[in-house]
């Protein structure tokens, strides 16, 4: 096994480690971040209804032109203001922060802290 599906598996380990315990209701969805070489995604989950309140990535039209020229974690901060808006616009004001088997570091952080600061609580 390569040292690339080793540390892929491990992240899958901690992901369903935390999910076990982590779940979103319509009163306070989960706020899921999926962090890949080149793009960061953000989605808001009912976890009880099943479907996805609100999602922002840097692949969505609107923000991958902003994101043009900057680094991952400044477009990381880009897309965490726009999931908040976006769930503030769908009536979503608290979450609960899934960082998906993730450090708390680098873009997942950014993330974190500019949904935070654009209003969103966690």
């Amino acid at each position: 096994m390569s040292k690339a599906q080793q540390v892929h598996e491990a992240r899958e380990r901690r992901h369903r480690r935390v999910r076990r315990k982590v779940s979103g209701s319509p009163e306070r969805p989960r706020l899921n971040v999926y962090r890949s070489l080149e793009h960061i995604y953000a989605q808001v989950i009912d976890d009880v209804a099943g479907h996805t309140v609100a999602s922002a990535s840097t692949i969505d039209r609107e923000l991958s032109s902003s994101c043009a020229g900057l680094s991952k974690t400044e477009c990381a901060r880009i897309v965490g203001k726009a999931i908040a808006d976006r769930a503030k616009a769908a009536g979503v004001s608290a979450v609960i922060f899934d960082r998906g088997g993730y450090q708390y570091h680098g873009r997942v952080r950014a993330l974190a802290e500019a949904a935070r600061e654009a209003g969103l609580e966690f």
